[in-house]
């Protein structure tokens, strides 16, 4: 079970909190549970949709959205716009990019894009409890955070030392693809063929995403990781509403 509390305590602002810091094996472990620690994100906010049964419309999606952004403690939307700032910021340097993503500071960019993300994520939202198809309120945490194992499991990690290469140091490779595979079959018995359908639009947009990491920085970081998971997640939502 320590694998699982650690990916929740990294992943979460739910009230976890381990004695010490736990030894690399488990940390590389941990990322096996990443699709859990989203099924579990998302059964709390089919949970939350069911008791906003009745509540208007607009509140109902800000209410959902907002408890979304709160149970990751904000902390891929950090990526997210760090990532935004140093890709136009690095003007394609790779050096430049990487020392961008470093400064905590958000510039224009960070905001317009931490908006137009979130504003998607909404309207999709709205449009999803008005449509009464809310099974990718539990698809798109789990395709989400699977995407962050498959990430690890094909990228390279560019900053060495740190947490990120704990776990790319120590995942079970192996047990990371049968992971994959056990998600997109969760995929497929949530909502059948449409539940594979957006497995399949992860995939794509998942690998476009690493392209670009892999020309800009050769690898992968924290903040990218980040990044990947809100736009992809932005997706699911996206065309499931379409």
């Amino acid at each position: 079970m320590l694998p699982f509390w650690i990916a929740l305590q990294f992943l979460s602002s739910l009230p976890v909190r381990l004695a010490g810091m736990p030894p690399p094996q488990a940390m590389g472990r941990s990322l096996l549970c990443y699709p859990l620690v989203g099924l579990l994100f998302g059964g709390l906010l089919w949970a939350l949709n069911l008791v906003l049964a009745g509540t208007p419309a607009l509140l109902h999606g800000a209410l959902l959205l907002a408890a979304w952004v709160l149970l990751s403690g904000g902390l891929h939307l950090d990526g997210l716009a760090d990532s935004a700032d140093a890709w136009l910021g690095g003007f394609g340097d790779r050096a430049r990019t990487l020392e961008i993503m470093k400064d905590p500071r958000s510039g224009p960019i960070a905001v317009v894009t931490l908006v137009l993300v979130l504003l998607l994520k909404f309207c999709a939202l709205l449009a999803v409890v008005d449509s009464g198809h809310t099974q990718v309120l539990l698809i798109a945490p789990l395709l989400g955070r699977a995407s962050l194992l498959g990430l690890f499991l094909t990228t390279p990690y560019v900053r060495a030392g740190g947490l990120g290469q704990a776990l790319a140091d120590h995942l079970p490779r192996a047990a990371g693809w049968g992971v994959l595979w056990v998600s997109v079959a969760a995929c497929l018995l949530l909502a059948g063929f449409k539940g594979l359908a957006m497995a399949a639009v992860a995939v794509l947009i998942g690998a476009g995403l690493r392209r670009q990491m892999c020309r800009r920085l050769g690898g992968t970081t924290g903040d990218t990781a980040g990044a990947l998971l809100e736009l992809l997640e932005m997706a699911v939502l996206v065309s499931w509403a379409l």
